[in-house]
């Protein structure tokens, strides 16, 4: 279980490089709108996290058209937890968006891990 969340961790850590890279790449290289950047990376590092989760985290070997919608559905659920941490902290609490960032770096991926790991990831029996 600790090796695998290491892999998950690192995976992470690579397509959140992935996505700093891309939207960076398309701003300042082809000037995107940074909006439309986001998406474009946001896409980019789902096919990357996507990828290293399958074959290298949780060496799944399901069929991608059950799991890649399953861990799409995931990482928007991560998303909307993201955006309602930070509006509930920032916006409807008043308080600094650091500690939105620190609640959402903590509970995002505990949420993502243990959905991938019981859900995303599991083969179909």
């Amino acid at each position: 279980m600790i090796a695998t969340a290491a892999r998950f961790a690192v995976s992470g850590g690579l397509a959140t490089l992935t996505h700093v890279s891309v939207a960076i790449v398309m701003i300042e290289w082809f000037s995107v709108r940074p909006v439309f950047a986001a998406g474009i990376a946001f896409a980019v590092a789902l096919v990357i996290s996507y990828s290293l989760n399958y074959h290298w985290t949780f060496s799944a070997s399901g069929p991608h058209r059950v799991m890649l919608p399953r861990f799409v559905l995931v990482a928007i659920l991560g998303l909307l937890l993201n955006i309602g941490i930070t509006y509930s902290v920032v916006d409807m609490a008043g308080y600094w968006y650091g500690y939105a960032l620190m609640l959402v770096v903590i509970s995002v991926p505990i949420m993502t891990f243990v959905l991938s790991k019981l859900w995303v990831f599991v083969q179909a029996e």
